[in-house]
This record gives structure tokens, sequence and C-alpha cells, in this order.
């Protein structure tokens, strides 16, 4: 392969790049004005910081139509949130529920919560990553805690029946918990008009943020109810020695990542700035455009819907005879096209599609990919099946 091949970068599931230009400059910049400690001292260029930090957050909520920005809490990532959500709300004699296209960062901690004397039901989508609600209903026991479900799947990008899901959690008095690491800046979301209890997002994806930023979202009271996974110095109440009861405080201990989340903010500003609708549609016509593509192609199978309204830009796909490593290999090698394959974290969800133990290669892409990325990838597809 010449080296001077453009790279095709359709790894966005894993973390979006190219990242806008001004994410960049908004990390060094904080860096380079003054980057101090937030909310730890009194002088100007801590006051500095956490002005920043601070118009991130109001920008976040703004986008994920949360009221009150202070309910809203910075993580390190997607992971984190989720962990701070079931560690500090299940406990022992809980039961959760949970759908068989989760990622492992809702898997994980599930399980360890269950060998720690929960219960969960895992609920089996269809072929196609499709998740009944009448499941879940049907699925709440008097002692049902939560019900925790991805927005839209990691794997095969099939987009999850969210508000009917939420609407039954809430009719029921069972906490909602919403994994949106592929779907925050993808598709719209509105907390609180969806009836949602507990967002999880990550910065580093749709929002085009840095790597080791995401976010927390609490609905008020529930701070009363979720042990923080930390604890730790916050720069309020130091006179305490417990951890302050209010919020983002009481999840938000020791120093935050300043630039990183300077960063986020240029990214959400992008996002912002263009439209989470104008980016879904152009996302939904490269979708449509390489699926259709796919669909013409011998010895390639897609796995899901295969329906661009009913996903993300997200496509699990096999060539019939050839290990996914292989090919992933081959498509980087021969023809600087980056993608992923294996279990994508989601071994649930490769049972689901019966595409485990050997997994599938994921093409994933985002607003800042073009048509000609779709009709390379196409063409090497072509020539690999071939």
């Amino acid at each position: 392969m010449d080296r001077g091949t453009p790279i095709r970068y359709f790894d966005h599931a894993a973390t979006s790049w190219p990242k806008p230009p001004a994410v960049g400059k908004a990390i060094t910049g904080l860096l380079e004005r003054g980057c101090a400690n937030p909310g730890r001292s009194g002088h100007r260029l801590s006051i500095e910081t956490a002005r920043t930090i601070f118009s991130v957050r109001a920008a976040a909520a703004d986008l994920l139509g949360i009221s009150d920005p202070l309910r809203l809490v910075f993580t390190a990532n997607a992971t984190m949130g989720l962990n701070m959500a079931v560690s500090g709300l299940v406990r022992s004699g809980d039961h959760v529920i949970t759908s068989s296209m989760e990622h492992n960062s809702v898997m994980r901690p599930l399980r360890a919560m269950e060998a720690a004397g929960a219960s969960l039901t895992v609920l089996h989508c269809d072929k196609g990553g499709i998740l009944d609600p009448c499941l879940v209903e049907s699925s709440i026991r008097p002692e049902t805690r939560m019900i925790i479900l991805t927005h839209a799947s990691n794997v095969t990008g099939t987009i999850m029946p969210v508000e009917a899901v939420a609407a039954v959690a809430r009719e029921r008095g069972v906490l909602f918990c919403l994994d949106a690491a592929q779907t925050a800046g993808a598709l719209p979301i509105s907390v609180e008009a969806m009836g949602i209890d507990i967002l999880v997002f990550t910065g580093h994806k749709s929002l085009y943020g840095p790597q080791g930023t995401g976010g927390l979202y609490l609905r008020r009271g529930l701070e009363k109810e979720m042990t923080p996974l930390l604890k730790g110095g916050t720069g309020s109440l130091s006179e305490q020695e417990e951890q302050p009861l209010f919020m983002p405080d009481r999840y938000e201990p020791g120093t935050p990542n300043s630039p990183g989340i300077a960063g986020l903010g240029a990214g959400i500003e992008f996002v912002t700035e263009n439209g989470v609708d104008t980016v879904n549609k152009k996302e939904k016509l490269l979708l449509r455009r390489f699926l259709e593509g796919l669909s013409c192609l011998k010895k390639v199978i897609v796995h899901g819907t295969g329906d661009p309204e009913s996903m993300i830009p997200v496509v699990s796909l096999s060539i019939v005879g050839m290990e996914p490593s292989l090919v992933s290999q081959v498509l980087d090698e021969e023809y600087s096209i980056m993608t992923r394959p294996g279990l994508h974290c989601a071994p649930a969800a490769h049972r689901t599609l019966g595409t485990y133990p050997q997994g599938t290669v994921r093409f994933s892409f985002g607003c800042l990919t073009d048509e000609e990325d779709i009709d390379a990838a196409l063409e090497a597809l072509d020539t690999i099946a071939g």
C-alpha cells in the first residue's frame, strides 16, 4: 500500500476522528492562558477555569434538554458514569432489567452487583437487535429498582425504543437509566421530556470532544440515594470530612480534567452550530448509500436491521469464508480503511446476532465522513469479497 493513500476512518463508534480544529485550540488555549485548579483557589486563574467548566456544563445541559446544569456531572467516560449509576443505586436484593444488546460497560457492573446479591433479567432482542417494550413491562417485579438500556447498539447501530421503555418505567415507579455513549450528539435527546432519570454519555464520540471526557445526569432527588463512587476534596465545605450532599460536587471529587472539558465544550459547540437534526440527516444519507452498496456485494452479510431509519451509522458485516480480523487487517494495510473487528466489548450482542465468538467487521462513521469515503470502502469490500 502507498502510505500516501488517504486514511478512510470508519471507527467512530470507538472514538470520532478527525476532531474539529476548534477542539484542539480550546485545549491548548486553556493550558496557555493559565489552567488553574477550579474551585480550589480564589485567584483569577482559578476563577476563570471554573467559569470555563461551568460554561461547558451549561452547553451540555442545553444540548441534552436538562433545565438545571448543576444536575450534570462530568466524568472520565461513559464507563465511569455507568459504574457510578449501578454501584451507587443498586443494592443487594434489588432487581435490574437490561437488554441482550448491551456493552460490557453495562453488563460487567451489573454482573458484579448480581454477585453481590442483586438479581438481573437480560431481555433477549431479535436478530435485528430490536427490543420489544412489552417484554420490559412483563419483567418488572416488586423489587425492580432500575431499567438500564443502550440508546443505540455499538454493534449494529439499532436504536432502542427509549421513550416507550421510559414511559413503562415511569408508570411502574422504576428508575430508567439510558446509556447514550453512541447517541449524544448524533440523535436528538431531551432528558426531561423523554422521562430519563439517569443519562450517561461520553464526550469523545458524537460530541467530537477529546478522550477522557463524559457526563452523568441525575434526576433531582436521586443525589439523596446514589452513593458516590469516589470521595474526596471538592473545594466546597472544606471544613467537613463528609462528602457534600449537593450536586455536582457530591460526584466530582478531585481535580477535574479542565483542558479536556474545554475541548469537549468546543465539540459541543460544533454539534450545536451544525444542529443535531442536520448531523443526523447527513449521517442517514451516508448510511443509506453504504447499505445500498453493501446489498449489491456477494458474500457480504449485514447484521442488524439494515434499515437506515432505525439505525445510527454503525454497521456490522461479515464476509463469507473470511475471519473478521483478517478482513479488517486487509482493509487497513491495503486500502488505509480503519475498521474494528471482533466482539466490540459486547459479547451478549453478538450472541443475540449469532456472530459469537468470531464477531464481525464494524464500520462506523459520522458527519465528517463523506461520500468518497463510503464509495472507497464499498470498492475495497467488493475486491476483498471477490
